[in-house]
């Protein structure tokens, strides 16, 4: 059991001391300004009004609605506003990594730094993660009348593989998942709807991005192509050039947009979710350097006997 433990263990203490190198974090801001003077160039003539009015919602929903479904379903103890803060550092490591490992990798690490056992802190994270799977799905199947018989299977047969996966590994390993408890129905059901309300907000970027380049098309036939590429996020891919931005494209050509706005919407998109990046997870960075906003003590485990144990930690300033 030990070395199963240790080999669990070193893997992600190397991927942690990759993504907390401050090195790393400043290559990471320059890669991202590259990536978006990249996009920049891919783009046509713009509209800039569509843009901005697409960009207002999807910030709100990934910087806020993300980060308040997390706190929902995490047991660290922490407040919203630093699970926002957390979360919006951790977008700029997720947009220059495959799966959006890294966004992960550091928000484990932000947590691990408040005292939260590192087990724990990955059963949060991968819980979030799950029910944002969940949310994903059930949008595509909310509009399911548009979609293929065989991506609408393929979809919730996939959603089926990760709770059944989830189910047997918290019977048969406890430990794994650091005594976390089960979201209750309610709290589950929020976070749902929340990942729900960030997928149409992504939705409603696409709409401006679509405009912004001087096209649009029906509301149902874009929806139906924005949930078959959602799906084709599962493959591996940095954001910009993945495979869900190569299916985008396609989808977008199938329904009478040309190459040429399509693959400008598609870059539009990209370059916006860089601009948002930049600006909440960037500056949370800054501000978080410049020290306006101070992490919590590790916190110490006490048996309190419920099995879990206390965290206990001095009051820090928010």
């Amino acid at each position: 059991m030990r070395v199963r433990q240790e080999q669990f263990k070193t893997p992600f203490r190397v991927a942690r001391a990759i993504v907390t190198n401050r090195a790393v974090q400043v290559s990471a801001l320059l890669g991202a300004v590259m990536i978006s003077l990249w996009n920049v160039e891919r783009v046509p003539h713009t509209s800039v009004l569509p843009a901005v009015v697409g960009l207002l919602p999807f910030a709100i929903g990934k910087y806020v609605l993300c980060p308040l479904r997390w706190h929902a379903l995490s047991a660290s103890g922490r407040t919203r506003a630093w699970h926002v803060r957390a979360y919006a550092e951790s977008e700029i490591l997720g947009l220059i990594s495959p799966w959006h490992a890294g966004a992960d990798v550091w928000r484990v690490h932000r947590l691990e730094a408040t005292g939260v056992r590192r087990s724990s802190a990955i059963a949060s994270v991968a819980l979030d993660r799950f029910v944002g799977a969940v949310g994903l799905v059930v949008a595509v199947a909310v509009c399911g009348i548009t979609l293929p018989w065989t991506v609408l299977a393929g979809a919730l047969g996939l959603a089926a593989i990760v709770l059944a996966a989830a189910l047997v590994v918290r019977r048969r390993r406890p430990g794994l998942a650091g005594n976390l408890p089960w979201p209750s129905p309610g709290v589950f059901a929020a976070g749902v709807a929340l990942s729900i309300g960030y997928q149409a907000t992504i939705l409603g970027l696409l709409i401006g991005a679509l405009q912004a380049v001087g096209d649009s098309v029906s509301a149902f036939q874009l929806i139906a192509v924005f949930g078959a590429s959602q799906l084709a996020g599962v493959l591996p891919g940095v954001h910009g050039a993945s495979p869900r931005e190569g299916a985008l494209v396609a989808g977008l050509t199938s329904i009478g947009v040309s190459w040429t706005a399509a693959f400008g919407a598609v870059a539009l998109t990209a370059l916006l979710y860089w601009v948002a990046a930049l600006l909440f997870g960037g500056g949370c960075f800054f501000l978080r350097w410049r020290g306006w906003f101070s992490d919590p003590r590790p916190a110490a485990i006490c048996s309190g006997g419920t099995g879990t144990g206390l965290l206990v930690a001095a009051p820090v300033p928010e």
